[in-house]
């Protein structure tokens, strides 16, 4: 089975840089006239192509429960902060396809040096950072997230900061909690069980289901950003250990 899951991953790497040519060009070009939340939904379209893709060329399925936990178009510029688990490319591309509203990614500023990719991105209401200056970036997340929001986006971060082994748990910063009390936003945790299909840095899918479950949003009022992260962490990783017991076994679930 290796050789044909390699073969399957291979066609879909090929997939996905056959379609994100084209899309990033006119979204480019696009720039020159739109800004903003147009431009945001013609990038969700290649974002589309890439989950499609994987469900079809590498049988990576998904299923989703808590949706009804964040707010819908209909609540107009109701804004929340999403706070992630993290564990493959999988949920970078698949949010934005699950998600009603426009999101605000926090980064690291060396995603927007990828071809076509990156510079699509760079068009896009984001928050890029340079990692190796805290302070100037917690300044650029406090100040672009607020105005982001202001405008209807929702920020998502992810608080562990990089991709975890499956199974395995990495430091919860609290950047998305300072950013939820700073700015009174009600902050969604939000589980997700990618790795099993898409592993941590690798391009070699597995046939499979990403469970992810969305939590009840988490007011920040009389609370500090550190009380307020244990909750997240507590209730991210204790969801994690129901929707992928294989991954932590007895003794650790």
């Amino acid at each position: 089975m290796k050789p044909f899951r390699a073969l399957r991953s291979a066609l879909f790497v090929l997939w996905m840089l056959a379609t994100v040519v084209p899309v990033a060009l006119v979204v480019l070009a696009a720039s020159i006239f739109v800004k903003g939340t147009p431009l945001y939904w013609m990038c969700v379209f290649w974002l589309r192509l890439v989950i499609w893709g994987a469900r079809w060329i590498c049988g990576v399925r998904h299923r989703i429960l808590g949706l009804e936990h964040v707010p819908t178009a209909a609540d107009g510029r109701a804004a929340v902060i999403l706070a992630s688990k993290h564990q493959s490319t999988w949920e970078t591309f698949a949010y934005p396809v699950l998600m009603p509203h426009p999101l605000c990614y926090v980064f690291k500023r060396e995603l927007l040096l990828i071809p076509f990719f990156g510079w699509a991105m760079a068009r896009l209401d984001m928050i890029h950072i340079d990692r190796s200056r805290r302070a100037e970036a917690w300044a650029r997340v406090a100040e672009q997230g607020r105005r982001h929001m202001s405008r209807g986006n929702w920020v998502i971060m992810f608080p562990e900061g990089t991709r975890s082994a499956r199974g395995g748990q990495g430091s919860y910063k609290l950047g998305a909690a300072r950013l939820a009390v700073d700015t009174a936003t009600p902050i969604v945790p939000i589980a997700v069980a990618s790795a099993r299909c898409w592993p941590r840095k690798s391009f070699l899918l597995c046939p499979g289901v990403v469970d992810i479950s969305i939590g009840r949003p988490i007011a920040p009022a009389g609370r500090s950003a550190e009380d307020l992260m244990r909750e997240i962490e507590t209730w991210i990783e204790g969801e994690m250990r129901r929707i992928d017991p294989a991954a932590y076994g007895p003794a650790r679930a």
